[in-house]
Formats: structure tokens, sequence, C-alpha cells
């Protein structure tokens, strides 16, 4: 077995303990936590599998994965802290203050 294999099978079981942790909770920090976790460990293992494969084009495909699991991480986190995504016709904030 050669250590390229023993790390894609570490990154799955990281995998499957992130997701019982996303199934146990219980906050929805946590669950967003082992969604991050998962995303992580998704980016790496399509590193690894695509050198086990012979396919570097995987690691760009890893990166543009990465890139989307930190923005939606991050997209998540504003929905939760403002209550909205940003949209330009309704400011929460502005509106508790003329209040």
């Amino acid at each position: 077995m050669s250590v390229f294999a023993a790390v894609a099978l570490a990154l799955l079981v990281t995998i499957t303990l992130a997701l019982a942790r996303a199934a146990m909770g219980p906050t929805v920090f946590d669950r967003l936590q082992a969604a991050n976790t998962i995303g992580t460990c998704a980016m790496m293992l399509l590193a690894v599998l695509g050198f086990l494969g012979g396919r570097p084009e995987f690691l760009d495909l890893a990166l543009v994965y990465g890139l989307l699991n930190v923005i939606g991480v991050i997209a998540v986190l504003k929905f939760f802290r403002r209550g909205d995504l940003g949209d330009p016709g309704h400011h929460p904030a502005a509106e508790k203050a003329a209040r």
C-alpha cells in the first residue's frame, strides 16, 4: 500500500467523522465547521486521487473546489450574522437606527 493510498484512506475516515459531527450538531456553527472540514478534506482527496491516477488536472479542480468552499462558508456566516446575504435595498441596521 503506497503512502498516497494511506492518505486517501485517512481522508475518507476524516470525512466520515466530520459527517457524524455535522449530523450530531448541536449548534449551527458545529455543523458549519464540519461542512468546512468536509470541503477541505474533499479538496485534498481530489488532489491525492489525481496524483494516484496520474491526472494533474485534478489539482486545478481541487483548487477551484477549495475556493468555492471558502466562499460558501463566508456566505453562510454572513447570512447567520446579518439575516440576509446583502440585499442592497434592505439595511436592517439602518432601519434599527431610524427607530
